[in-house]
């Protein structure tokens, strides 16, 4: 009974999904994510594209949609979902395991797990799923001179039953500090592997990627007098939410190599003692295409270049306490909207290498009666009004929490550094000054010292 309920669920799973063609052979189901293709998703199961495609019916390998299921062959004896887990901080291979269940071998030869090293924030592990599946949701965590049968009894369970379901040896075996699942929903936020100052740790976004903007949310315990930490090499700044949680923003730069760096928390407790906590996680790429253009020498030249860019990060560069804006960004120019050049963009300039990247978006003259009206995009305090030698006609305005947006090439801009502005308020005007070839706004945003993809903000709210 249990077998045909499981079929007949699979079944009714594969007529609703958007797959072009139903699948054609047995096997566990892989739900397409996006950003999936048929080839990486032959390559992450070790399969053929051509088995991959005779097991599903496709005949396109270009219709493919996330949501999508996909019948993957070759993996003799396993049936039901293969489900996607996105890492998180504080989580790791053994509680992974023991949270889901599914035997350690079975784990490593899905995803592919040669070491530990592999196993990251932001990786995707796929994790089979059965009908009828028990999901131990409890994380628990014996103290210091806490047995397992205390732990247990605190649980209202039995400790043969905890060892039995996290794998060990037998009831002696519980370590302090380890972590362990029982049945249950989940209490609280606790997050596996974190040390006692962090009740939880939450990465919003994963994988973080070039231009993106990180979000990491921390409950601290009781006693916690400061949270600091590092992403990559840049200084986390943490700021107070209205729950208790605190937050820190923090932009990933556009050209940092795609690949694993370090993601580090630290906690200075009140007696003076502090705890960390570090893992890896994954930057990924942003895709972004490249471009090569023939300009003037003296736009590029390092002489004239560099001192205003230090001078803008100079200006960009701290974390007001006080956060101004609330929800997404706006749009920083009237409608129709025109965008002229992307963020991201990888610059060749009169034959260089792409060392070079577009810093913000362009919003340009679309039409004749275009407006030419320049808004502020968020809540926040000027900091800086003036002309710029490349960047003509600027204002910044500080949003709070290390947040900065940028309005650069304005014919004429309408307010004072010092002066607070709203959302949606006139701020200037579009125009062509400085180093430009016609007239745009060039609309930035910066978090922590690190430009990031403006359109990000208009899309979602942070935090």
């Amino acid at each position: 009974m249990h077998k045909i309920s499981l079929l007949l669920l699979l079944a009714a799973a594969l007529l609703l999904s958007p797959a072009p063609a139903a699948a054609q052979s047995s096997g566990p189901v892989y739900i397409v994510q996006p950003g999936d293709t048929l080839s990486s998703i032959a390559a992450r199961f070790n399969i053929t594209l051509d088995d991959l495609m005779s097991a599903n019916g496709i005949t396109n390998p270009n219709l493919l949609s996330a949501g999508q299921q996909l019948t993957i062959p070759g993996l003799e004896g396993l049936t039901g979902i293969l489900d996607t887990e996105v890492i998180n901080f504080g989580d790791s291979f053994r509680s992974l395991q023991r949270r889901t269940q599914v035997p350690a071998d079975l784990l490593r030869r899905l995803n592919r797990l040669a070491s530990p090293s592999e196993f990251y924030v932001g990786a995707s592990m796929i994790v089979p799923k059965q009908e009828g599946d028990v999901e131990l949701g409890r994380r628990l965590s014996p103290a210091r001179g806490e047995s397992l049968l205390e732990l247990s009894a605190s649980e209202n369970t039995d400790p043969w039953t905890l060892a039995g379901l996290n794998g060990l040896d037998g009831t002696w075996d519980a370590l302090p500090g380890d972590v362990y699942y029982a049945e249950g929903e989940p209490a609280g936020e606790a997050t596996g592997g974190l040390p006692s100052a962090f009740e939880s740790a939450q990465i919003t976004g994963l994988p973080f990627k070039q231009g993106g903007t990180g979000e990491v949310v921390i409950r601290p315990a009781a006693g916690v007098v400061a949270l600091a930490g590092m992403l990559v090499d840049y200084p986390l700044h943490f700021f107070p939410l209205p729950d208790g949680r605190q937050v820190a923003l923090q932009g990933v730069h556009a050209m940092l190599d795609p690949g694993i760096y370090p993601l580090r928390l630290d906690a200075t407790l009140s007696d003076g003692t502090t705890q960390s906590f570090e893992q890896m996680v994954l930057i990924a790429s942003g895709n972004y295409p490249k471009e090569a253009l023939s300009v003037p020498s003296e736009l590029i030249d390092p002489a004239v270049t560099e001192p205003e860019n230090k001078q803008v990060l100079g200006l960009v560069s701290q974390a007001t306490p006080q956060r101004a804006w609330e929800g997404p960004f706006g749009l920083p120019v009237g409608q129709p909207a025109c965008i002229k050049d992307w963020f991201g963009l990888r610059r060749s300039f009169n034959g260089s290498d792409y060392d070079y990247f577009h810093s913000g978006a362009d919003y340009g003259i679309c039409s004749q009666d275009h407006p030419f009206d320049i808004y502020a995009a968020a809540s926040g305090t000027v900091i800086f009004s003036g002309p710029l030698t490349v960047r003509g006609n600027a204002t910044l305005i500080d949003h709070g929490w290390g947040v900065y947006s940028a309005y650069f090439h304005q014919e004429q801009s309408y307010v004072l550094a010092g002066q607070a502005v709203q959302k949606g308020q006139l701020i200037g005007k579009i125009g062509k000054t400085g180093r430009v070839t016609g007239p745009h706004l060039h609309w930035e945003v910066w978090v922590n010292g690190i430009q990031v993809n403006p359109l990000d903000w208009l899309a979602a709210a942070y935090p």
